[in-house]
């Protein structure tokens, strides 16, 4: 019994075994596990997925329109849209920009200045077209970005157009209208839509500086901007209702149906 204490004593003390490692959770993974989770709208539609008539020249058209509208998630009462961060709003000011449609619009707005002899500084035949073309495109992409980038980075606001998508056919055109006075902050909360009035307004000012034959003043001013936002109306209506002309004439679409509306399995609407 002595030898073996001996040997006992003369074993090493066991190793400890180390206490197991708490895992602590990144600071931007606990904001966003904090706050109510947001929901990614559906993306937009292919090209290669319009195969109706003319089907590249609507799939062009139909994407620059479905840039900026998306529909709120009806079915989860609650959640909201995932806002555009400030790197996704200069996206989508680019986008718009460069856009093919935005080159034809600027060519067919220099055309119709041309055959008015709108700013007659800027002459007639080929130079004077070619002078309109890029004030009628410097016209769009300034527009853009005071509207899609830089007023509603300063303004915290989502410049896309939330589709209402469900109601009657006079609530929805009104919700169409109500846009250019009312828009989406990027928490959801509604605010006055700064950006319609204040990216127009300094989009008209800022024209007079390379439009020498513009009018001056207050009237042609207010004017220029009164056009552009019942212009900007024209199209939201025209977004409010692009899903019913989408099924009209069978072309796709990024609109996402309400699950209770198809009899959706309950434990898929969680």
């Amino acid at each position: 019994m002595a030898g073996c204490g001996a040997v006992r004593g003369q074993e090493s003390p066991p190793t400890p075994q180390p206490a197991p490692a708490v895992t602590v959770p990144l600071p931007e993974e606990t904001k966003r596990n904090a706050t109510a989770p947001c929901l990614e709208p559906p993306p937009l539609v292919r090209l290669e997925d319009y195969n109706g008539p003319l089907k590249k020249t609507v799939g062009i058209f139909a994407r620059k329109l479905e840039r900026k509208s998306v529909r709120p998630p009806h079915y989860k009462p609650g959640a909201i849209l995932c806002s555009l961060e400030l790197k996704d709003k200069f996206i989508l000011f680019v986008m718009d920009s460069i856009d093919p449609v935005s080159f034809l619009d600027a060519g067919f707005n220099a055309g119709l200045a041309q055959a008015q002899d709108d700013d007659p500084t800027f002459g007639q035949g080929a130079a004077g077209y070619g002078k309109r073309f890029g004030a009628s495109f410097v016209d769009q992409a300034s527009s853009k970005f005071f509207t899609d980038f830089a007023f509603p980075a300063i303004f915290s606001e989502d410049p896309r157009y939330y589709r209402l998508g469900s109601g009657s056919g006079g609530q929805r055109f009104l919700h169409a209208v109500e846009h250019v006075f009312v828009a989406h902050r990027d928490n959801g909360k509604h605010i006055f839509n700064f950006t319609e009035w204040l990216g127009t307004t300094s989009a008209v000012v800022l024209s007079n500086t390379y439009h020498p034959g513009n009018e001056r003043g207050f009237a042609p001013a207010a004017q220029s901007v009164g056009s552009s936002v019942i212009q900007d109306m024209g199209f939201d209506v025209l977004r409010e209702f692009w899903p019913e002309i989408s099924r009209k004439f069978k072309l796709p679409f990024r609109d996402q149906p309400d699950p209770t509306n198809h009899g959706a399995n309950p434990d898929e609407r969680k």
